[in-house]
């Protein structure tokens, strides 16, 4: 069976068409005019116009790769014509909106946008160098698929991180100010004079953004050599010495830890709490989702009854008077908390109960539902006494940790207190992934009725499952409330769920680093760029989008799933027949 390949011409035609649909797509949602407030390097390149840049970079990368077998010079052509095919689109649009009034129908299809559009210049100078822009990107996009990956990678790291460093300035800038060791140091302010630029302006310096790339890019190229490097002298070492310098290492990781929120400064500190709260979440849906392969969107309810047990239990606000519950037993934050865990727990057995028998698209209906259910229930009227209805439950209990709550603020309590949490958390889930439990997980995740023909207990092991995730959701939720200080129904939502499982399908299924390192990326990066919130959930589909087609296992896969994803077959694709032999049986010689 013979493929048909098509040829360059309809390959950029193609190509540059969706750039071009994409491109315009993002300009009318003003996403390139808002974006363009921000300088990643002064006076060069603004996250506007870098947007547009990626758009033809990514389109022309793929053009290339479409082509494997064509001459280098024709990839690169072929790439160049489809990103000034997408620009194209662009003179359209501008030449459009110069012609017609298309506001009433797109707000931000403003004149403004269209200089932006065009850089600045006049007419038709400006169209030749729209189209020359978009070439020159998308033969960029083709150079980038030539080169060796051993090159291509530091390039791609270099790039990334001037842009976040170019994006996260003003934020430096803050942490810096807000630091008495920092703010005072001659030095440190002249490191920031030569990185940022002064003034008015935003983002990194020339220079600065030089250095940045240089920087990131040596140590990108030099990581593979320096990897093997350590790991080869470890290797020689005695297995005593080996112990102790992992012990060493995580040592000095906790160090880390535990004196970061002396250099964050109290913005970033919160944030860090935000980014944790989410992370205990996933950990417990990664136990649901990841390993046992029981998809949840109900999750929030969880959370939900563990800040609501939290904030009955402890809230000081009781009785017609003085708050909007009549009951309430007044514990401190310390003995209510093993009831918040407890009672989700109780609800994870609960729903996991009627729910044994059903798979895949039901399961996610009925545990949809029940996390509509918790939150309804919350917001009744009957329930009103109880759980304070829409006007929530205020003044639940903060927690004291001795003589250190004197001495740290408000941010800094909850730092330490969600890191050990997490820790904990973190523990249980590898000890619960490495044990026979976590195996029987796996199997049912992988065949529900091969697991129970080979003896898996499916009762037992669903219900631990929904209990496990359950229990850290309702831990979340109770350390959630007395940090914010009031519990509202709304803040319960099914969107926390989605939220919830994103982080978990992006940073990877059944891999603990992929969750954190998903928990920072979807949660913790929004948060520090607040100022485009409202893309936010614009950009989670486009990204879940993106990973499904190029990366399905995500940003930090565990070995297992890697492995199955990207398991080889025989050389014309065909899946390589295999036959177990066991001696004496069928197959055995």
């Amino acid at each position: 069976m013979t493929t048909k390949r098509s040829s360059p011409l309809v390959t950029a035609l193609r190509q540059g068409a969706i750039a071009g649909g994409v491109a315009v797509l993002l300009t009318l949602m003003g996403m390139v005019e808002a974006f363009n407030e921000r300088d990643i390097v002064q006076g060069v390149i603004s996250l506007g116009i870098l947007l547009l840049v990626a758009i033809y970079v990514v389109f022309g990368s793929t053009t290339a790769r479409t082509l494997p077998e064509t001459r280098a010079s024709v990839r690169l052509g072929a790439s160049a014509l489809a990103g000034a095919i997408g620009e194209l689109f662009l003179v359209g649009l501008v030449i459009l909106g110069q012609q017609v009034n298309l506001r009433p129908v797109f707000p931000n299809a403003s004149p403004e946008l269209w200089e932006l559009l065009q850089f600045g210049l006049s007419a038709p100078q400006s169209y030749l160098a729209m189209l020359s822009f978009g070439a020159v990107f998308g033969a960029l996009g083709a150079g980038l698929t030539l080169v060796s990956r051993r090159y291509r990678g530091p390039v791609i790291v270099g790039v990334v991180c001037v842009v976040l460093i170019g994006l996260l300035d003003d934020l430096i800038g803050i942490t810096i100010a807000s630091n008495p060791m920092f703010a005072t140091s001659p030095v440190v302010d002249t490191i920031s004079q030569f990185f940022f630029a002064q003034g008015v302006e935003s983002g990194l310096s020339k220079a600065g953004a030089m250095v940045v790339f240089l920087v990131a890019s040596v140590l990108a190229y030099q990581w593979p050599s320096l990897r093997r490097g350590a790991r080869s002298r470890t290797q020689a070492m005695p297995a005593g010495r080996q112990h102790t310098l992992a012990l060493g290492l995580y040592g000095l990781f906790v160090v880390i830890l535990l004196i970061l929120p002396n250099f964050l400064g109290p913005y970033l500190t919160d944030v860090s709490n935000s980014v944790m709260i989410f992370t205990l979440m996933a950990l417990g849906l990664n136990i649901v989702v990841g390993f046992a392969g029981l998809l949840d969107l109900g999750y929030v309810a969880f959370f939900a009854i563990g800040a609501y047990t939290m904030g009955v239990l402890t809230t000081t606000a009781v009785g017609a008077e003085s708050g909007q519950i009549v009951w309430g037993p007044g514990l401190t934050f310390w003995s209510a908390l093993p009831f918040a865990v407890l009672f989700s727990l109780t609800a994870g057995v609960l729903l996991g109960i009627p729910v044994l028998r059903m798979r895949g698209d039901y399961l996610a209906i009925v545990t949809l539902g029940f996390g509509e259910i918790v939150r309804i229930l919350a917001l009744s009227d009957a329930l009103k006494p109880y759980t304070g209805g829409s006007q929530g439950i205020v003044e639940p209990a903060i927690p004291t940790l001795g003589r250190l709550t004197a001495s740290l603020s408000s941010q800094g309590l909850y730092y330490y207190l969600l890191l050990a949490c997490v820790g904990l958390v973190i523990f249980v889930a590898i000890r619960l992934r490495d044990s026979r439990q976590g195996r029987s997980w796996m199997a049912v995740r992988e065949d529900e009725d091969v697991a129970q023909a080979m003896g898996v207990r499916l009762v037992s092991t669903k219900l631990l499952a929904f209990a496990s995730g359950a229990a850290m959701a309702g831990l979340a939720g109770a350390v959630f409330a007395s940090k914010v200080g009031s519990i509202y129904p709304n803040s319960f939502d099914l969107l926390k769920s989605i939220n919830v499982l994103a982080i978990v399908i992006v940073g990877g299924m059944g891999s603990i680093p992929g969750v954190i390192l998903g928990s920072l990326v979807l949660f913790g990066l929004p948060e520090l760029l607040r100022e485009f919130s409202e893309y936010r959930y614009f950009v989670f589909g486009a990204v879940l989008v993106a990973m499904m087609l190029t990366r399905p296992e995500g940003l930090w896969p565990s070995s297992k799933r890697k492995q199955e994803l990207h398991e080889t077959f025989g050389p014309e694709s065909e899946p390589r027949s295999q036959v177990l032999t066991t001696p004496g049986g069928a197959g055995s010689e």
